[in-house]
């Protein structure tokens, strides 16, 4: 992990932002019930771009706290918990495991890993330099 002065309340905040994925990816689809739109083909592919987005934005978090050289267990450690989040959705009866879902958990890892590479990782640091007092 990266030197924070806030490093308990980050890690906090992220268990907090993983169970509200978990949560929400539990959540009946309520948009899929209604026949006028279950109509709509476009909007079937919403759930793999929501899956997508959301692992993206689980990787820029966790690149934000940790090292760059950590990044391949940020990766693993997702790609874990979206297969956690498959079997979860396999054991409840309103919603199915997909494997295109795992796979757009991937790519949006990927995504994330190289916007992180690319500058943002590390953005805990920065945040925390111009948001919060220094004790001194």
């Amino acid at each position: 992990m990266l030197p924070l002065r806030h490093a308990r309340r980050w890690q906090a905040a992220s268990l907090c932002l993983l169970f509200l994925v978990l949560i929400g990816a539990l959540m009946p689809a309520v948009w899929f019930w209604d026949d006028k739109v279950r109509g709509l083909a476009w909007i079937q592919s919403i759930d793999k771009w929501m899956h997508a987005v959301t692992f993206f934005v689980l990787t820029i978090w966790f690149a934000g706290q940790y090292r760059s050289k950590s990044y391949w267990r940020i990766a693993l450690g997702l790609m874990a918990f979206g297969l956690v989040i498959e079997v979860c959705q396999r054991m409840v009866v309103y919603r199915t495991a997909d494997w295109f879902d795992v796979g757009a958990n991937t790519a949006g890892i990927a995504a994330g890993l190289l916007v992180a590479i690319a500058g943002v990782g590390g953005w805990c640091q920065h945040f925390e330099a111009r948001f919060t007092s220094d004790p001194t």
